[in-house]
């Protein structure tokens, strides 16, 4: 019995997924993804991170005829595909036509620039060629050389489209937490994601958080920390150790249709973090989050610092009066003096604070110390 329940459990889930496979050319794909027909969300075109000796030596396995592994597709209800893996490969491809925009390069790539082969390891002549340096023959041999596409067809569900775009890009190295999140979240409902790329754009926040790294940034490290913040705010009791797992479950559970347990009210969510980032900036400005050195506060960022001040100043955000000008004074009094704590430093270094024993006392030294405001 217990055989047969597993078995009628598995069959009742595969009948909720329809698949469809086309073998399709290089080129057909790029006149699908030119009239729209085939859609790379912006954000998630931004993860294509293949340096160019990588484009090359893809572009010189389609012209040697090697097998390439399948591209992934969620269709749309009005029929449209959206790529859901296979980003890498196919840019590579718009790359190699001067069809790819991508300003997140460093210098950025920009349309009618064509890749220039390179670091070709089998046909050495390759190198340093282009498109339009090639012969006929093999121009027509990318265009003709076809990729298996595997469609997830419209029928399926979202949250079947959703797992599935989630564990074949889990795992992958060149993708952080925050890019996997803000791409599989999209198959189950785009609203709350793009509120997080938007309140990340904020000129408030985005002053308070400049001195992340360049690689962070490059990450999205940015996007992160907005949804840390509402995770902490709203969610903090279930957090246990792993901060990715936590945020990824606390993004899902705002996300998934009907769940009302996790109502999240957009207009006053958005209230109270443009607030806290506005009274921030005036107070503290790219500082905020900065540790307390022999000269001050540093020009850095710290990421216990962002979590214990932003939660620990929730405690008195209604307070603040973020127009007068005694109030953000006696705040950055404040800031300064829980940096420079002795007890705060202790919480906020070295190893071991990533749990939930540490993230408390952090953010409750922080309250206490706020509690002292004279407002």
């Amino acid at each position: 019995m217990q055989d047969d329940g597993l078995i009628r459990a598995l069959e009742e889930n595969i009948e909720k997924v329809h698949t469809q496979s086309l073998d399709l050319s290089f080129n057909e794909l790029l006149d699908m993804y030119e009239t729209g027909e085939l859609d790379i969300n912006p954000d998630y075109q931004r993860l294509f991170r293949w340096s160019p000796g990588a484009q090359s030596r893809f572009i010189e396995s389609l012209l040697l005829e090697m097998p390439v592994p399948p591209i992934y597709v969620v269709e749309s209800s009005d029929g449209k595909y959206q790529l859901i893996d296979g980003l890498q490969r196919f840019s590579s491809y718009l790359h190699l036509r001067g069809k790819l925009t991508a300003g997140h390069f460093s210098p950025p790539i920009n349309k009618g620039e064509f890749l220039e082969l390179q670091e070709c390891d089998i046909v050495h002549a390759l190198n340093g060629l282009n498109y339009e340096d090639l012969p006929t023959a093999l121009k027509i041999r990318l265009k003709r050389a076809f990729v298996r596409v595997e469609v997830v067809r419209k029928g399926s569900e979202n949250k079947f489209r959703y797992h599935m775009f989630k564990r074949l890009n889990t795992g992958g190295e060149e993708l952080t937490p925050q890019q996997i999140r803000n791409c599989t979240i999209r198959m189950l409902n785009a609203q709350f994601i793009d509120f997080v790329i938007g309140k990340s754009r904020s000129s408030d926040f985005s002053n308070c958080i400049s001195n992340i790294s360049d690689e962070q940034k490059l990450g999205s490290f940015d996007q992160e920390l907005v949804l840390r913040f509402f995770a902490l705010k709203n969610y903090r009791h279930k957090f246990t150790h792993d901060v990715a797992d936590f945020l990824t479950e606390y993004m899902e559970l705002v996300t998934e249709a009907g769940n009302q347990s996790a109502v999240f009210d957009y207009v006053k969510e958005e209230a109270v973090f443009d607030k806290i980032f506005l009274v921030l900036n005036k107070a503290l400005g790219d500082k905020s989050f900065g540790r307390y050195g022999k000269s001050g506060i540093q020009s850095n960022f710290g990421v216990y610092h962002y979590e214990a001040i932003c939660i620990g100043l929730l405690s008195v955000i209604d307070k603040i009066e973020s127009d007068r000008t005694e109030h953000i004074d006696l705040l950055r009094v404040k800031l300064e003096e829980i940096k420079s704590d002795g007890e705060f430093a202790a919480a906020t270094t070295g190893g071991g604070k990533n749990s939930p024993g540490p993230m408390r006392t952090r953010i409750e030294l922080v309250e206490k110390k706020l509690a002292e405001l004279q407002l």
